[in-house]
């Protein structure tokens, strides 16, 4: 049931797909529409789905203190897309499994969200995919501080998806957050799952 909805939601006819989206969608400042032009740095995540027999979750992770960029968030499995990558899907896998030992085995691939632009300098092609239940995992700890699941339910509850602001560089910037059970999930990483939320919903109704 949830495969063949995420399929319909990740086809090229959902009304949801913009096909990109970015940091400045929340964030329109008159220097938006040049910084989205500059060079950025290819990526990739892994967006995983875990369907347990009574339940469905998210699997995210919480990256160590101690690394240059993003240290210390809440974020899914992934990282640049290497010259030895054949396209995004096989960098994401690489990627979870060399972050947290999750085997491409119990990983089915269904497509792909919207690419979306950091302000940071990355363009993150985020690839979506049910997990199967019987997985162990291996956790890289120079990269990976924690690994946690959030129920689907509450991702797909708009109600959980706050909209806040900080001033970064000397402006208020605005970001997605979804704070949940002491993990605190925001920036590129719940805009990814809004991305989600948005074309699920949008081929629920148009089932």
């Amino acid at each position: 049931m949830i495969e063949s909805w995420i399929k319909q939601a990740l086809s090229s006819r959902n009304p949801a797909a913009r096909g990109a989206r970015s940091d400045f969608d929340l964030n329109r400042e008159r220097d938006a529409d040049h910084l989205l032009q500059e060079p950025v740095r290819k990526a990739a995540v892994l967006v995983p789905i875990v369907t347990y027999e009574d339940d469905i979750t998210i699997l995210l992770t919480k990256r160590t203190e101690h690394l240059a960029k993003h240290a210390g968030q809440v974020s899914f499995p992934g990282g640049s897309i290497d010259p030895g990558d054949e396209n995004a899907v096989a960098a994401a896998l690489r990627e979870a499994d060399e972050e947290i030992g999750l085997s491409a085995d119990h990983v089915n691939v269904h497509g792909s969200l919207d690419t979306y632009r950091t302000g940071t300098g990355f363009e993150i092609t985020p690839v979506v995919a049910t997990i199967q239940p019987g997985f162990s995992l291996q956790i890289d700890d120079g990269e990976v501080a924690d690994v946690f699941e959030v129920p689907f339910d509450f991702i797909m509850d708009r109600s959980n998806h706050q909209r806040q602001s900080a001033v970064w560089r000397g402006r208020r910037r605005h970001y997605y957050a979804m704070p949940y059970d002491g993990y605190f999930i925001w920036g590129a990483t719940a805009a990814m799952l809004v991305n989600l939320v948005d074309v699920l919903e949008a081929a629920r109704e148009e089932a």
